[in-house]
């Protein structure tokens, strides 16, 4: 496949990611075939033997500290895999929910033994991570949360119900975002640590039928009187989910806008691959002033973008990334996602349309980026409260 020349940032430029980059590609050419992919699609899930023989490669982990079994790497370890999914077309293996979303929570504010037990078996491959806070109910706004995590002895007695979990089939290990205090408001919101293997009252729905980024396991769970001890508390007190969440929901948003920026530099290269090929009166495609008018504008645009990414990275790296800038990047690069990706898929003409050519597959993931980790019009009023 073409692949466009894009700027580096200068953090992500020095051996060990040059090294680390060639490591995951090597791994996903030899474990993540284009009929690997297709039947992870095929299931809906990707198989669990993938994930351990990706802990086994050392990409499961990645900034988890190597004292907890993981890599000991930064947050330029977990761009490098998701730029290399991306420029593969492999949406739906949701690694990095598992590396940089889940794990984070844990090592920043689970107990020593919460650590000790969950982090190892994540970085091998043994336990699969998720995060539950979407509700029937409760979408972006998550102080509209219903779950209620009840004190009762040694234990917190849970009730409600989650949906849209990714990994939510494969979960064993669940954050679960639940309400112990329901009259405290945001301040009654704590986040409780889940075995999902055999916790009593504790209970998987469907697969949910997606019409994009179908290899991803996506969810509904359900909580009956489950009984979770005390110690499974994330921080040293109740009522601290809410602002654990949104210390590092910056780092999720800026995750989905490099998920975006790797899925447009795919989704150009087949492209420009397709129009350099295919002839219409005679000639290429390409060759027409109207495609290369719309692929300089799309390149143009997708530069802009990948700039503003990797300043993004190199502030994140230095500790400076606010949730103001986080809002952004996923707002403008979700939406640039699926502004390149219909213009793209015209280029096709009819045989974009068809499910055998890549970019129908890119086209359908698309569409849940501008929805997901925060709807791009809760990006919009948070970036408004800036003015």
């Amino acid at each position: 496949m073409h692949r466009l020349d894009f700027p580096d940032a200068l953090p992500m430029q020095d051996e060990d990611i040059a090294s680390f980059r060639d490591s995951v590609g090597r791994f996903l050419d030899k474990y993540a075939t284009p009929e690997v992919i297709d039947g992870f699609r095929k299931a809906g899930i990707v198989a669990r033997g993938f994930w351990e023989q990706a802990g086994r490669q050392g990409l499961l982990g990645l900034c988890t500290a190597e004292t907890h079994g993981g890599a000991g790497g930064d947050f330029r370890h977990e761009v490098v895999l998701i730029e290399e999914l991306g420029r593969r077309g492999f949406e739906g293996w949701d690694v990095t929910l598992h590396n940089a979303i889940v794990a984070p929570y844990l090592e920043a504010y689970g107990s020593q033994a919460l650590k000790q037990h969950w982090l190892p078996a994540m970085a091998s491959g043994a336990a699969i991570g998720a995060i539950a806070m979407t509700e029937p109910g409760a979408g972006s706004d998550l102080q509209g949360i219903r779950t209620t995590a009840r004190r009762e002895g040694d234990s917190y007695i849970v009730n409600g119900a989650k949906t849209f979990i990714t990994n939510g089939q494969n979960a064993d290990v669940v954050l679960v975002v639940a309400r112990t205090d329901p009259a405290a408001g945001a301040r009654g919101i704590s986040i409780l640590v889940v075995d999902a293997r055999g916790t009593p009252g504790f209970a998987r729905g469907r697969n949910l039928d997606k019409i994009g980024r179908s290899a991803s396991d996506t969810s509904e769970l359900f909580f009956e009187d489950m009984r979770v001890p005390l110690d499974c508390l994330l921080g040293e007190e109740e009522g601290r989910g809410f602002y654990q969440l949104m210390e590092k929901l910056p780092q999720e948003r800026l995750i989905l806008a490099v998920q975006s920026m790797a899925a447009i530099e795919h989704i150009l290269g087949i492209t420009l691959d397709y129009v350099k090929e295919r002839k219409a009166f005679g000639q290429a495609i390409l060759d027409f002033q109207t495609t290369q008018f719309a692929l300089a504008e799309m390149k143009t645009e997708a530069c802009v973008g990948k700039a503003f990414v990797n300043h993004c990275v190199a502030e994140h790296l230095a500790g400076r990334l606010d949730n103001t800038a986080a809002s952004m990047a996923k707002y403008w690069l979700t939406e640039l996602h699926g502004k390149i990706a219909d213009r793209c898929l015209q280029l096709f003409g009819g045989y974009g349309y068809m499910n055998e050519y890549p970019i129908a597959q890119a086209y359908r993931d698309a569409r849940v980026t501008r929805i997901y980790g925060g709807t791009n019009e809760i990006m919009k009023l948070l970036i408004a409260r800036s003015l």
